[in-house]
């Protein structure tokens, strides 16, 4: 499968942002979507995740109550909703795709990636 992320840009502290990640084939609903993102000089950090079905979601400590992750497997499309954006969010956002069930918020279980959009969150 091949992922496209999309829907970065620049934003004030307290804004909203919506990331979408549009997954090539005919196989994007029996996979694992994750959102990851790596801000400049760190490791790229686990997000949020949702289940094959969408019926299942989790999310990092820091995001939690923030932001919400869902998906349209209609549309072959994942989405990040974030709200109330903190400069601390600023990074790299990358959607990846996991070929097993099981929902897991490490980086090495993720078997696909897409390219990366830039989010900023300015004070």
């Amino acid at each position: 499968v091949q992922l496209q992320a999309s829907g970065g840009g620049l934003v004030q502290a307290g804004g909203s942002l919506r990331l979408s990640c549009a997954a090539s084939g005919r196989t994007f609903s029996s996979y694992t979507m994750g959102w990851f993102r790596q801000a400049p000089g760190k490791e790229r950090e686990f997000v949020a995740a949702i289940s094959v079905s969408g019926g299942s979601t989790y999310y990092s400590d820091s995001v939690k109550g923030r932001f919400t992750i869902s998906r349209d497997n209609a549309k072959n499309t994942l989405y990040l909703q974030m709200n109330s954006l903190k400069p601390e969010d600023t990074a790299v956002y990358f959607c990846a795709a996991d070929r097993s069930t099981v929902v897991y918020t490490t980086t090495v279980f993720y078997d696909y990636w897409g390219q990366g959009t830039q989010v900023t969150v300015s004070s």
